[in-house]
């Protein structure tokens, strides 16, 4: 493993065993408490600067799938994004004979302006064009940009880098928050990597910020020294991470598969995060594992509601007092949980 920049403690990498009650409630065939005791191991925490991850370690609840990623299926040119000129709704459609994994947070590039996709998706082979939901990360563009198509988005590098503006779009759900906080968010990167990142061609974009060099340099810096951390561990189903010692965010999926595919891009965004939140000089302790347990079985509480985001696809939301948490559903696998995501709320 790479010791650059990690700030290891004696006795910091621990694994503890037990059955977490986020996976006992929903981690399963139906939206039935599971009583299996399935063990689900916690390791971290593992710390460079100010970003703290967490390992989430369990058996695939859903297997012989092989997704391919919304990245993946657009730079093989197996999905097609289309441009509806309504801001809150693009269309995508499969044209491949793969099943593709679209995510929420998931920025695509280009079109009348840049969007955050606001849910999860699984596209069948050959799906049609299917509707999905979507807030625009870019104020102000409505035509094309430089050499960009303004009918189609061509790519999905990024995801967002930043707590509030998903939480803006998932859980508020207004498109004036998304665009304020991505304006919070550009600033505070400018401030903490010494020079403006927005960029000429789009100020408001914030994709263009994230491809920002002086915001990929300092990002690298955090995931050099961290996206190793699968490369020994083939258990590994999803992670939480903590920013200036505060817990963030969690991703958890169904397939350790899956969650490899996706581990780049998850964690480029939570360093673009952990530099844009960056207080030189302050020291943070990492939060204690029993903390990251108690927020993890806190995303099976709160009050559901439920969504049909297509005929294969159930999303199902909670908001409990400190988190917002949501399940993507695989009708298709006995209402398997494909992902869930768990956002602290403070």
């Amino acid at each position: 493993m790479k010791s650059k920049g990690m700030g290891w403690v004696a006795g910091l990498v621990l694994m503890i065993a037990t059955p977490l009650a986020m996976f006992a409630a929903g981690w399963g065939a139906t939206g039935q408490k599971v009583q299996e005791k399935d063990n689900y191991r916690l390791e971290g925490p593992f710390t460079h600067g100010n970003l703290t991850v967490f390992l989430v370690h369990g058996r695939d609840t859903i297997k012989g799938v092989t997704f391919i990623t919304l990245q993946e299926a657009l730079v093989q040119r197996k999905v097609i994004v289309r441009e509806t000129r309504s801001v809150n709704e693009l269309t995508i459609e499969n044209v491949s004979s793969d099943e593709v994994y679209v995510q929420s947070g998931d920025i695509v590039k280009g079109g009348a302006q840049d969007r955050m996709l606001t849910t999860d998706l699984i596209l069948p082979p050959r799906s049609g064009k299917v509707s999905i939901a979507a807030f625009c990360v870019e104020n102000g563009r409505w035509s094309q940009r430089g050499n960009e198509s303004a009918t189609v988005f061509n790519s999905s590098a990024n995801t967002v880098a930043s707590r509030e503006v998903k939480l803006a779009a998932k859980m508020k759900q207004s498109q004036g928050e998304v665009w304020r906080e991505v304006a919070v968010a550009q600033d505070k990167l400018s401030s903490n990597t010494g020079g403006d990142v927005k960029s000429a061609a789009s100020p408001t974009s914030f994709q263009l910020a994230l491809e920002n060099k002086n915001v990929q340099a300092t990002a690298d810096n955090y995931v050099s020294a961290l996206d190793n951390l699968l490369d020994t561990r083939n258990d590994v189903i999803g992670y939480v991470f903590a920013i200036n010692g505060k817990i963030n965010s969690a991703d958890v999926y169904a397939s350790s598969a899956l969650f490899r595919k996706l581990w780049p891009k998850l964690l480029n965004a939570s360093a673009i995060e952990a530099v844009a939140e960056l207080n030189r000089g302050q020291k943070y302790e990492a939060p204690k594992p029993t903390e990251v347990l108690g927020f993890l079985e806190d995303g099976s509480k709160g009050a559901e509601q439920e969504k049909t985001v297509s005929n294969r696809v159930q999303l199902v939301t909670r908001d409990s007092k400190d988190n917002f948490s949501s399940d993507t559903r695989d009708r298709s696998k006995s209402d398997a949980v494909v992902h869930r995501n768990i956002i602290k709320k403070y």
